[in-house]
C-alpha cells in the first residue's frame, strides 16, 4: 500500500514528502523540538488519485517536527584572475533545518 505524499514549498524550493520522511530544508527561525506547519501545498497524492492546487490546495497543510538547525559541509570557492597573479580563496557553509514530517492534512 502506498502512503499519502505531498509537494510543499519552503525556502523557494519544492519538496516531495511523505509521513516519516526526514528532510533538510532552508533555515527556519525555529528552535529544535518545536512543531512547524507548511501551508503552501502544491499537490497531494494518494494511491490512484492526485489533488493539484491552483496554485495551492485549499485547506491542506503538512506538519513537521524540527530535529535540529545546523550548517552543511564547507564549500571552497576560489576566484582567480588570469595574468594578474591574483587568487582568492573563500569558504561557505549553508545553514539548514532538519525536519521530520509528522502528518499530511488535506
Amino acid at each position: 500500500m502506498k502512503q499519502m505524499y505531498a509537494i510543499i514549498v519552503t525556502g523557494g524550493k519544492q519538496y516531495r514528502v511523505e509521513q516519516g520522511d526526514i528532510v533538510y530544508i532552508e533555515k527556519l527561525d525555529v528552535e529544535a523540538d518545536s512543531e512547524v506547519k507548511f501551508d503552501q501545498v502544491l499537490a497531494i497524492g494518494e494511491e490512484g488519485s492526485v489533488k493539484v492546487g491552483a496554485p495551492v490546495v485549499e485547506g491542506a497543510s503538512v506538519s513537521a517536527k524540527v530535529i535540529k538547525n545546523g550548517k552543511g559541509k564547507k564549500l571552497n570557492i576560489i576566484t582567480y584572475r588570469a595574468k594578474k597573479h591574483s587568487a582568492r580563496r573563500m569558504g561557505h557553509r549553508q545553514p539548514y533545518t532538519k525536519v521530520e514530517i509528522t502528518a499530511i492534512n488535506g
